[in-house]
């Protein structure tokens, strides 16, 4: 039987995807306007050729010990364990510098659009992480960057409007469709078309046409990379179970693949099922969707890919978006990955369990993953491993939290005492 450490540098099938054409099985691809296509090969050439470059390889790994942070730590979060019935172990992505995953693959994409010449980053936000991240990369390298922003998730995360704006931003509100992550993806785009000999499109998820699903899964596998070897060390074996969010995808997709392999290791994804009043608001791509192309990929899509006239909406802004990673939807397919989906109260409550048991604020974002362990108390055996990305910190959703719960924390006491 190979070891944990000999099964990570085998690449079966399952982890041998995309093919050259960005496909993975018989999803992703690259479904794009005549003028994209040459910016996407121009970036798919440099991405092939500097992916395993040595020098670029070290820059990264610098600038994520130096200006990142990493290692980020994998904490056994004792109380929420006991609580649970289950060892709990937390990736604690919230402590990376700026305060989530996002800038594992915002420097990586940022040192290769440098290199290929670029003078402007153009991006997309829905929490609003992504759009702090690139606008952070960009006062690093001294480049140009234009972040557009839902207008509905400009007015829900308003702090990091002010962050963007602090390092030098521009925030580009996006007025048509929802107004949230979905619109802000099309203009985005429709700007990068404009401007793409000169602009870098920093896509945030694993998401889009070739080759970003693919760059984007390769630069966030940090995290699964460094959570496989700090639970190898710590307790001498792979955990029983992975669990993250799943929105556009890319910080579950960034912890799963390197286990990809290891078959007694599950792997949960959780989609937002937002109010669980209105069952055509929903935002559970994968547990109520159906494949359709959508932003240049072909994957698994709400409503069959049309976001209802009220919207997308769930309370976590970086879960609004009506497609997910091509990746995800394969691996869905296969069976390697089951995908659940939990609603806003739900997630309210399981953010409330981590404040109180932990004295940690998670992005709601990350609550998804936390609010299905919280459905399933008391199920798992005592020896059950398992581990949690804690991909974000909670402090961008203090005010919508707030604003759900009638302004009203509940008192101290009962269970949290």
């Amino acid at each position: 039987m190979a070891t944990p450490e000999e099964n990570l540098n085998k690449m079966p099938n399952l982890t041998n995807t995309p093919d050259e054409n960005g496909f993975f099985g018989p999803y992703g691809g690259r479904f794009v306007p005549e003028p994209l296509v040459r910016p996407l090969e121009e970036l798919t050439e440099a991405f092939l050729k500097y992916r395993n470059d040595d020098v670029f390889e070290a820059e990264l790994a610098r600038e994520y010990l130096e200006y990142s942070g990493r290692p980020t730590p994998l904490y056994h979060a004792e109380r929420l364990s006991e609580y649970l019935g289950a060892t709990v172990l937390l990736k604690r992505e919230d402590l990376n510098h700026l305060g989530a995953h996002k800038l594992n693959n915002c420097l990586g994409q940022a040192l290769l659009a440098r290199r290929m010449g670029k003078k402007k980053l153009i991006a997309e936000t829905g929490a609003g992480q992504h759009g702090v991240a690139t606008a952070a990369v960009a006062a690093r390298l001294g480049l140009e960057c234009d972040i557009y922003m839902g207008e509905e998730d400009m007015r829900r995360q308003h702090p990091n409007v002010a962050r963007i704006r602090l390092m030098g931003a521009r925030v580009v509100p996006a007025t048509s469709g929802d107004k949230t992550l979905s619109a802000a993806v099309d203009e985005a785009i429709a700007a990068w078309v404009g401007e793409a000999e000169t602009a870098y499109y920093l896509l945030g998820s694993a998401v889009g046409p070739h080759p970003y699903p693919l760059m984007v899964r390769h630069f966030q596998s940090v995290v699964g990379k460094e959570a496989r070897q700090q639970v190898l060390d710590q307790f001498g074996r792979l955990p029983d179970m992975l669990t993250a969010c799943a929105g556009g995808g890319s910080n579950a997709i960034g912890l799963f693949f390197p286990f990809l392999l290891d078959e007694d290791v599950a792997m949960v994804g959780v989609e937002a099922a937002g109010s669980g009043v209105d069952s055509n608001r929903h935002a559970a791509t994968l547990t109520k969707g159906k494949p359709q192309v959508i932003h240049g990929m072909n994957t698994y899509c709400i409503a069959e890919g049309e976001v209802t006239s009220e919207g997308n909406h769930c309370i976590a802004a970086g879960l609004d978006y009506p497609g997910i990673g091509p990746e995800h939807s394969y691996l869905k397919d296969a069976g390697r990955v089951t995908y659940e989906a939990v609603t806003d109260e739900e997630v309210m409550d399981a953010f409330e369990t981590l404040c109180r048991l932990e004295g940690i604020i998670p992005a709601l974002e990350s609550a998804h993953a936390l609010a299905y362990l919280e459905r399933r108390r008391g199920t798992y055996p005592k020896e059950t491993l398992i581990l949690v990305n804690l991909s974000g910190r909670g402090d961008k959703d203090l005010d919508e939290f707030l604003r759900r719960r009638g302004q009203k924390l509940a008192p101290a006491g009962g269970l949290f005492c």
